[in-house]
């Protein structure tokens, strides 16, 4: 995943709210960062969104792929 599918997954799941969620929230899988700070510190984006997606209860059938324009040629 790459820092702009990340960006588009975001968007898709939490709408207005996800830049707040990007900017404000702890991610405690992520030592404590933000969503921002995890971003700076060069931790991968899929990473990041893996955790965001389990502080805020995001079912599992939405965590995998999201973001991506068209599906991975195989």
């Amino acid at each position: 995943m790459r820092r702009s599918e990340f960006l588009r997954a975001v968007d898709a799941e939490f709408g207005g709210r996800g830049s707040s969620l990007v900017s404000d929230l702890i991610l405690t899988q992520l030592a404590g960062r933000t969503a921002d700070q995890a971003l700076d510190a060069g931790v991968p984006p899929r990473d990041i969104w893996l955790a965001l997606c389990a502080e805020t209860d995001v079912p599992q059938e939405r965590r995998h792929g999201a973001g991506r324009l068209e599906p991975r040629k195989r």
